[in-house]
């Protein structure tokens, strides 16, 4: 069977692989990615990056480090901490792009490390968005991005691709960004939940790369934890104009410049020449398999606002101007929106025109090159005539930093990616996101409008579902201090979407005096007060689907694993959830149908069941044997078992510093 466009790059950027081995989803591997980003968070990454023993990058040429979140926070605190991540950045030769230059994820683009056929990572859930050049853009956690800079190295199982065939054309005033709003609130059951994401079709040549960047910014918001375009003369031809702009304007002044001839170390026509011998390479095989196939036809799509406060929930603009939800404030600002394109596409509503008595209209560009491209148009000076109040390069509101939050009772549009209640200011506030002009269109009139001859379209679109698996025809080679199998009673906790703080209680997530019995003796405290009297060592534990939404906190993993639980199965997880169970020595499977199963047996009137079933695991077959049944799973690779034999991520990179 073949690979997927997915795999193929996956594959590229393993290692440790055998002779002619194949990677396909479901597989752990270890991965050494063309580039990992931080940003602010790196204040975090530096203490766990130093408690881990390593004193060096392991490649400076690998690491990007952008300041862009907290930007507008001028108070010595923050000032000191940008201050202490530039000189960590200068001292280890890492390339560091201050506060004002830009998005982290615009700056990937701009200057070349987002390359197409590449795998990149960032410590940001949007690092989605370096799909839109084709490259694998994938999030990880703090002690991953810690991981890479000691070892070049971190870990990913390759998740399952869905195809999404974008059919036909845009009409005339949508955008990609009323695509990825329809694409997340058409289809919006968790169909590419946990999945990566390739779109194909023909309507994929007909959106610009811009349009495409917007698009694979918020397949996060879709649920998934990549989304790849391909890769083709649209592509190319936006890396050759930005290599002619890069000669015009000079290089950076990063340390990944210095050649001494003045070349950019990655966006030359050298580079861009090489990229397009390799393009045929760099598809999908005809006989690549995919979880899911969707598609949707482009010309039944027109503008769409999703809110309030979810992306699951969407309006037609024909449905919702009727409405005339007035709005207190208004945003063009964010990773996803704010190139000149957008900034564009507002000033054309805007020009010589002035927004609504009442409203705040906050812009902000994606990087200080977009801005400068944009006053050089005469778009920003638009904006700004027309009463715009301008906020420097950065996530700002868009992640609740900053000025013009919005406020108790207000109602805020927003050209952002994410309108989570809360997220943008005050929880009472409401929150829609649309494309810029639409943003731009209700700015002017007061309320959510915009001028369209759309008469309520029906979406066109479909889902397939491809239950047949792919066969695991490779051996599973079980390393030393692994075990080949394992048993125990399944312990069975039935509910769907389980999030952290039912696991483990925010109250205790800082303090800093919680052993690990401790942990033990409060685990599943808010979800059942019981638990921890059911519960007995070597139990192994079900959990439903959507395991550890919620936040990040590592200890909804440790706890679970102090208080004797052996493994962690459930019908899905939540990949933050699972990155940080495994990256603390905790080992998660996921296997749908003994959920449903359990389900099915025990139903849901009790929270906590012991069932008394016996359950082996042989990770040698990778199946899960019960008395009366038996479950695939994924195979349990070599990269996976490295990390429960160290007891976890940061011990395992110990031993690598060591050896």
């Amino acid at each position: 069977m073949g690979q997927t466009l997915v795999e193929k790059i996956a594959q590229k950027y393993a290692v440790g692989l055998k002779e002619n081995e194949k990677i396909k989803s479901g597989d752990y591997i270890s991965i050494k990615p063309a580039y990992v980003m931080t940003h602010d968070n790196t204040g975090a990454v530096i203490p766990k990056f130093k408690s881990i023993g390593a004193n060096k990058l392991y490649n400076p040429r690998q690491v990007v480090i952008t300041l862009d979140h907290d930007i507008q926070n001028r108070n010595e605190k923050n000032l000191d901490k940008y201050k202490r991540i530039e000189e960590f950045a200068r001292l280890k030769g890492a390339d560091f792009y201050p506060a004002g230059r830009g998005i982290g994820h615009q700056i990937m683009c701009e200057e070349g490390y987002a390359w197409p056929g590449t795998l990149v990572v960032a410590s940001d859930s949007h690092s989605n968005m370096y799909g839109g050049l084709g490259c694998l853009g994938t999030p990880i956690v703090r002690t991953d991005a810690a991981a890479i800079w000691a070892t070049g190295q971190t870990w990913w199982q390759i998740p399952p691709v869905a195809k999404v065939t974008l059919n036909g054309k845009l009409n005339s005033g949508v955008t990609g960004k009323d695509l990825i709003i329809v694409l997340a609130g058409f289809f919006n059951n968790d169909e590419v939940l946990n999945h990566a994401v390739e779109f194909t079709g023909d309507g994929v040549n007909n959106l610009s790369i811009d349009q495409r960047l917007t698009i694979a910014n918020m397949t996060t918001e879709w649920g998934a934890l990549a989304g790849v375009f391909p890769i083709d003369e649209k592509t190319i031809d936006w890396l050759k104009e930005r290599a002619d702009f890069i000669k015009q304007r000079g290089l950076e002044g990063v340390p990944s410049d210095s050649d001494g001839l003045g070349n950019h170390p990655r966006m030359n026509l050298e580079n861009i020449s090489k990229l397009e011998k390799d393009i045929s390479f760099l598809q999908p095989d005809d006989d690549a398999f995919y979880a899911k196939e969707l598609s949707i036809d482009l010309s039944s799509i027109e503008p769409h606002v999703s809110g309030p406060n979810s992306v699951k929930i969407i309006s037609p603009i024909s449905e919702i101007k009727e409405k005339k939800i007035k709005i207190n404030k208004a945003y063009l600002v964010s990773c996803v929106n704010s190139r000149v394109e957008d900034l564009s596409e507002a000033a054309s509503i805007l020009r010589n025109k002035k927004i609504a008595e009442g409203v705040e209209f906050y812009i902000s560009a994606a990087s200080s090159e977009v801005q400068k491209e944009s006053e050089k148009r005469g778009d920003w000076k638009a904006l700004l005539d027309a009463g715009a109040i301008p906020l420097p390069p950065g996530c700002g509101p868009c992640i609740g930093m900053g000025k013009g939050l919005l406020e108790d009772g207000e109602v805020g549009i927003s050209a952002t990616n994410r309108n989570f209640k809360g997220r943008m200011g005050s929880q009472k506030a409401d929150a829609y996101l649309a494309s810029p002009a639409v943003v731009a269109a209700s700015a002017l009139a007061g309320y959510i409008t915009f001028e369209c001859n759309f008469l309520n379209n029906k979406i066109v679109g479909e889902v397939k579902v491809n239950f047949i698996k792919q066969k695991n025809d490779t051996a599973i080679n079980i390393i030393p201090g692994f075990p080949k199998e394992i048993s125990g009673e399944i312990i069975f906790c039935h509910q769907d979407n389980l999030n952290t703080d039912g696991i483990y209680p925010g109250k205790y997530t800082y303090q800093d005096d919680m052993t690990p019995q401790r942990q033990a003796e409060v685990v599943m405290e808010n979800y059942d007060p019981d638990f921890v009297k059911i519960v007995r060592g070597n139990d192994i534990l079900v959990g439903g689907f959507n395991f550890g939404i919620g936040s990040s906190r590592e200890q909804a993993a440790t706890a679970l694993k102090y208080c004797g639980i052996q493994v962690l199965i459930a019908g899905s997880f939540n990949e933050t959830y699972k990155r940080n169970a495994l990256n603390n020595g905790f080992l998660t499977i996921e296997s749908p149908q003994l959920v449903r199963d359990l389900k099915s047996k025990f139903g849901s009137n009790k929270p906590t069941v012991r069932t008394g079933i016996e359950v082996k695991i042989d990770f040698s077959q990778s199946m899960i044997f019960t008395p009366n049944n038996k479950y695939s799973i994924d195979p349990i690779g070599t990269a996976a078992q490295e990390l429960i034999v160290c007891g976890g991520l940061e011990e395992w990179i110990r031993k690598k510093l060591k050896s």
